[in-house]
C-alpha cells in the first residue's frame, strides 16, 4: 500500500534508529525474563504456526515464542540496527530484518500472528492506521497489540522528547478500521509479571 512518508513519522523513525534507540536497547536487555508463561499461553490456547513481531528490539518476546514454532517460522523487524544485531546474535535461530512498521517487507498474508508490543504507542496520528493496515495485511488470522490505555488519546512525557509516546484505546481504533475481524481477547499485564502495565487486545480475521 502506499507509504504516507509525514515528516513526524520520519522524525520518530530517525530518533529511534539513532543514538535515543540504542539507549534504549542497552537499558532493556534484561527486560523479558518472565515473559514466558504469556507467550507460552498465547500459543497453547491459539495454536499459530508463524509469527512477526513489530519492533521486536533485541527479540525479548521473540525468546519465548520461537522454541514453539518450526525453525524459519519466527520472525521480527526493528529500524534499530544495533537492537537486529543483538537479536542475530542471542536468536540465530530468529528472522530478524530492518523495515519499518509502515512498510513492511512482506507477502499478504504471510503469518498466523502479528504483533506489537509498546510500539503503536509511538506512532504518531498520521501513520498509526498505516501500520495496523500493514499489520491486517501481513495476517492470515491473528493480530495482537499489546500499548498503552486511555479511554481518548494522550500524550505522555518521554525522556525529553515531544510527540514520541501516546496512550490511546488501540482496540477501540483497531476495530473501527477492521470491522471485518472480532476481538478474541483482551487482558492487562502488569510490571509484576514483566511487563509495564499494558492492556492487550487480540483480534481474529472474520
Amino acid at each position: 500500500m502506499p507509504v504516507d512518508d509525514t515528516p513526524e513519522a520520519t522524525r520518530l523513525e530517525q530518533l529511534w534508529s539513532g543514538t535515543f534507540g540504542d539507549d534504549y536497547v542497552e537499558r532493556n536487555l534484561g527486560a523479558y525474563d518472565q515473559r514466558e508463561p504469556f507467550w507460552t499461553e498465547l500459543h497453547h490456547t491459539h495454536g499459530f504456526t508463524s509469527a512477526l513481531e513489530i519492533g521486536c528490539n533485541v527479540g525479548g518476546n521473540l525468546q519465548w515464542i520461537a522454541p514453539h514454532l518450526a525453525p524459519g517460522h519466527c520472525y521480527g523487524i526493528d529500524i534499530n540496527a544495533k537492537a537486529i544485531a543483538h537479536l542475530h546474535q542471542r536468536l540465530p535461530g530468529v528472522n530478524a530484518v530492518w523495515s519499518p512498521g509502515r512498510e513492511l517487507p512482506f507477502r499478504d498474508r504471510w503469518f498466523d500472528l502479528v504483533f506489537t508490543m509498546g510500539v503503536l504507542i509511538h506512532q504518531p496520528e498520521a501513520t498509526l492506521p498505516l501500520v495496523m493496515a500493514e499489520m491486517v495485511r501481513a495476517s492470515r488470522r491473528w493480530v495482537l497489540m499489546g500499548e498503552y490505555y486511555a479511554a481518548t488519546t494522550e500524550e505522555v512525557p518521554y525522556r525529553g522528547v515531544d510527540g514520541a509516546l501516546f496512550r490511546r484505546d488501540y482496540g477501540a481504533i483497531f476495530a473501527s478500521l477492521f470491522p471485518d475481524h472480532r476481538l478474541a481477547e483482551r487482558g492487562f499485564l502488569g510490571r509484576d509479571t514483566g511487563w509495564d502495565d499494558i492492556t492487550w487486545w487480540l483480534f481474529e480475521r472474520g
